[in-house]
């Protein structure tokens, strides 16, 4: 076959991950850029939401189905996308830059002998190649790049690449897979208790050293509570210790964009702006009323986190 790009689709307890969709759009314009077919695959049990790529471009989707795969493990679902790709000569593949597909990508370049470029915020055709565009030296830069091989993998950053809708019809086709004989099992897949993913989260508290010591995210747990909202976190917390990376958002974090975020204590470095300047709105509350978070937000309060973080937390409880 050949002239392909192949979508890596993620699942989570059997629907589609918001970032598959946003791949599946990115797919389907390099491929009329290029003047490749699109299609794109699927692991695991039941997946619900299967049809709805097909609104973004993409509507050749294969489904490999098993019951022991309904869960993500590292070795057989490389085994089965590396077959697959080699099945239908795919000259590109793309995926999310989550957990998923950063430790499914490596992977298949390997078995594919395929270059790969990771954590990409920009692709775009030039001269008939795909020129990505990544940060590095921890985000304080960004390098152009293009791959040389013969097949070429892609990761892109979730949350940058907006998902276009460009309807086809989908033809999904389910085939009943084995599960490859494989070095690692999984037994059991367990999501946090009670945490949200930044990455995923429509509503988004996060804090930063304006609130002082560790134990003082409490306010911001107890906001973020009263919200139904997922805890972020800039990278000076992160850095300091006080949150584990995963709330991390910025160029080096995570990028988000909900429909609200809350910026608690974050003066507005520009990497984290990078990472959450797409929010359709954005509060802001700083003591220090020149803090450039002032001039993306929406809304601004200029007064003491300690202050008006339990009166926010306290008013807004009393609404539910």
């Amino acid at each position: 076959m050949g002239n392909i790009i192949l979508v890596i689709l993620e699942q989570r307890e059997g629907k589609l991950k918001k970032s598959s969709f946003e791949t599946a759009s990115v797919a389907a314009k390099l491929a009329k850029d290029l003047n490749l077919n699109v299609q794109a695959v699927a692991i695991g049990s039941e997946i619900s939401n299967l049809d709805e790529v097909a609104k973004y471009g993409v509507g050749n989707i294969t489904h490999f189905k098993n019951d022991s795969l309904a869960n993500y493990s590292s070795s057989a679902y490389a085994a089965i996308v590396t077959e697959f790709a080699k099945e239908i000569s795919a000259d590109y593949l793309i995926v999310a830059n989550t957990s998923y597909g950063k430790d499914l990508a490596p992977r298949v370049s390997v078995k594919l002998n395929a270059g790969c470029l990771i954590d990409c915020v920009k692709l775009e055709v030039s001269s008939g190649e795909v020129i990505a565009t990544r940060p590095i030296y921890a985000g304080k830069a960004l390098m152009d790049a293009k791959l040389k091989s013969a097949v070429k993998f892609f990761t892109i950053r979730p949350n940058v690449f907006k998902p276009v809708e460009e309807s086809v019809t989908a033809e999904i086709t389910t085939k009943d897979v084995d599960v490859p004989d494989t070095s690692t099992k999984v037994i059991d897949f367990k999501k946090a208790e009670g945490k949200l993913d930044v990455a995923e989260a429509d509503i988004i508290v996060s804090g930063g050293r304006g609130l002082k010591t560790p134990e003082d995210f409490k306010l911001i747990e107890d906001l973020a509570d009263a919200l139904g909202a997922a805890v972020g976190a800039s990278r000076a917390v992160v850095d300091a210790g006080w949150r584990p990376h995963g709330e991390q958002v910025g160029q080096t974090g995570k990028t988000v964009s909900p429909s609200l975020y809350i910026a608690c204590g974050i003066s507005g470095a520009i990497q984290h702006l990078a990472g959450m300047s797409s929010a359709k709105y954005i509060v802001a509350i700083n003591k220090d009323k020149d803090a450039p978070i002032f001039g993306i937000a929406d809304y601004g309060i200029v007064g003491d986190v300690f202050e008006i973080i339990p009166k926010l937390t306290e008013a807004i409880k009393s609404l539910n």
